[in-house]
């Protein structure tokens, strides 16, 4: 609700809101209180008392994303109105000139051009006020001109919506326009053009049901509602309550369908971090700054001296070493953790994302294990559920559509062993992974910086160059399983260890992996700031071998390394124990 003077606007366009002297207070629909209308503006129309986004209009949208709010605006094509002479309880053509008057738009989509954190690159919004941003034929027609204005001119494209759906007064009309508009997505797919959506409050229908689902990123604002079908529908249909949260940006994020949620003052920081990477940008890269978290040096190691392989076993477990998150943040430069499998979960247990390694724009994917209860239990101590290995998949095509290196830092005990795994589908999505990494055409380089354990390492392992750190383990089930199983005793870990060939120098000698990399005298849990140069160093000299490679020969190239992998092997039994 609006509190003006009677000289004040007398629509609802918010377009014209600058210049309206004498509007001073603005009532939040949310939380009802008044809030003063410079607050509201220089929040960004969000309100600074309860949080609740207001629906901005495309030019709002603009300046909001744009470098400098500096942007040129694109000529739509336009279609003819009311092609069914459809009318309710207001014809369609009173509905059109009605919402024409309010707003000062043709419809309810608009395109401009301009650089986002310096890269130039074609943004598309739909205009909330227009008819609820419903999408008609003309707003088709405006999404498909802008996206092969895109196209055309080889620039990213940025899809903002908010929207509640197909337009009813055009019928089949208006749901052809969710065929019509993914031809366009395909074709920047098809392209190697980054398509990046920003799903804004609010977002349904036939609008989330095509384009604005089959983006690269998935960008929510923070306090968004997104769905296929409303709330009150589906509670109708199943005559049940909701949960509050449904149907949220943070609820989709839960359950796999975006990778971001941003507050709308973040927004075009997180964009422009997204396309630095996927276009290639030039940086320096960051001085590695890694501090070793403090522990207790003196505190024996159960276990430790019984054999040298059941001492790496025990190091690689080291409560104090680093894991995937560890060496993101102390590596990588311009890191964008991007989330969800697109189909049921975020899991993470398998972290992902991209941005620069040593300067190398690349997408990392690794399990991350957690440190503190809190956040080994988040983390289920690094092993990923189906919606994990699903989400590596995604990033593994991810690498490959933007000509991107994919480096893979492993470290699970295994995928996760558990019911809704098994009814998720477990073994389909370890499967996937391993096939995929097997196929894709980018170079790929793996380390295995902890725990190689058995298929749940393997399925982000099959990679081009696979190192090894000198401490690291891999192996096809934990010494203690084999020796309860073989042994029939667990006291006999150590045996098992040294008879299942596990460290990276036996890995080395049956041409398992393709180099070693050194760890700090004592570990790397004793030195991260040494563990991370070399962990850095090693992977950049992996990638430059790889250079020079034509990608459509990396595949069988890989193919080849792990079909030759273990001919000429003995295998090695181990003497028996009297028990």
């Amino acid at each position: 609700m609006l509190f003006k003077s009677k000289r004040g606007i007398q629509t609802q366009d918010r377009n014209r809101y600058d210049r309206v002297p004498k509007l001073m207070w603005i009532k939040c629909e949310s939380c009802g209180k008044l809030v003063y209308y410079r607050d509201y503006k220089d929040n960004h129309y969000v309100c600074p008392r309860c949080g609740h986004v207001f629906i901005m209009s495309p030019k709002q949208r603009f300046n909001l994303l744009f470098d400098d709010a500096n942007w040129q605006k694109l000529n739509l094509p336009k279609c003819t109105d009311d092609p069914l002479e459809f009318v309710d309880r207001e014809s369609y053509a009173d509905r059109l000139a009605e919402a024409r008057a309010d707003t000062g738009d043709e419809d309810a989509v608009a395109a401009a051009d301009g650089k986002i954190g310096g890269v130039d690159a074609t943004i598309c919004v739909l205009n909330g006020f227009f008819m609820m941003g419903s999408m008609g034929r003309a707003v088709g027609d405006g999404i498909i001109s802008a996206m092969e204005h895109a196209v055309e001119l080889n620039r990213p494209f940025v899809m903002v919506t908010s929207s509640g759906g197909a337009r009813m007064q055009e019928n089949i009309l208006s749901l052809m326009q969710m065929a019509r508009t993914t031809v366009d997505v395909n074709k920047l797919h098809d392209k190697k053009i980054p398509y990046i959506v920003i799903l804004t409050d609010p977002t349904f229908g036939g609008v989330t049901a095509s384009f604005a689902m089959l983006g690269d990123v998935h960008i929510a604002e923070a306090g968004a509602r997104i769905g296929f079908a409303g709330r009150r529908v589906i509670e109708q249909n199943i005559r049940e309550k909701l949960p509050s949260n449904f149907q949220t940006a943070d609820y989709l994020y839960e359950h796999g369908m975006v990778d971001i949620v941003s507050a709308r003052a973040d927004l075009h920081d997180n964009v422009a971090r997204v396309l630095r990477v996927l276009t290639h940008q030039t940086i320096e890269p960051k001085v590695i700054k890694a501090q070793t978290p403090k522990f207790d040096k003196d505190k024996k190691i159960r276990g430790m001296g019984e054999t040298d392989a059941y001492d790496k076993v025990l190091l690689a477990r080291h409560e104090n070493r680093p894991h995937f998150l560890d060496y993101i943040s102390s590596i990588v430069d311009d890191w964008t953790y991007l989330a969800g499998d697109r189909c049921y979960a975020e899991d993470p247990a398998m972290g992902s994302g991209i941005g620069f390694w040593r300067g190398i724009p690349a997408v990392i994917i690794g399990q991350e294990a957690g440190r503190t209860i809190e956040t080994r239990q988040k983390h289920r101590f690094g092993m990923a559920n189906p919606d994990g290995y699903r989400k590596a998949v995604r990033m593994m095509r991810l690498a490959e559509r933007f000509d991107l290196p994919l480096i893979s830092l492993f470290d699970t005990a295994g995928a996760n062993a558990g019911r809704e795994s098994e009814e998720r589908g477990q073994s389909q999505a370890v499967a996937n992974a391993i096939s995929t990494g097997l196929a894709i055409k980018t170079p790929y380089v793996a380390v295995n910086v902890g725990q190689g354990g058995s298929g749940g390492a393997i399925a982000i392992g099959t990679a081009d160059k696979v190192l090894m750190m000198e401490n690291a383990i891999y192996s096809v089930i934990a010494p203690e399983s084999c020796a309860s199983i073989l042994w029939r005793d667990n006291k006999f870990r150590a045996t098992a260890a040294a008879a299942m060939k596990l460290t990276a120098r036996d890995m080395a000698a049956m041409g398992v992996i393709d180099g070693i990399i050194s760890e700090p005298a004592g570990g790397a849990h004793t030195d991260w700031q040494t563990t991370m140069e070399l962990v850095a160093n090693s992977v950049v000299t992996a990638l430059e071998s790889l250079r020079d490679i034509p990608v459509d020969e990396l595949p069988a190239r890989r193919a080849e390394k792990f079909i030759s992998m273990t001919r000429d092997v003995e295998i090695y039994q181990p003497e028996p124990v009297e028990e």
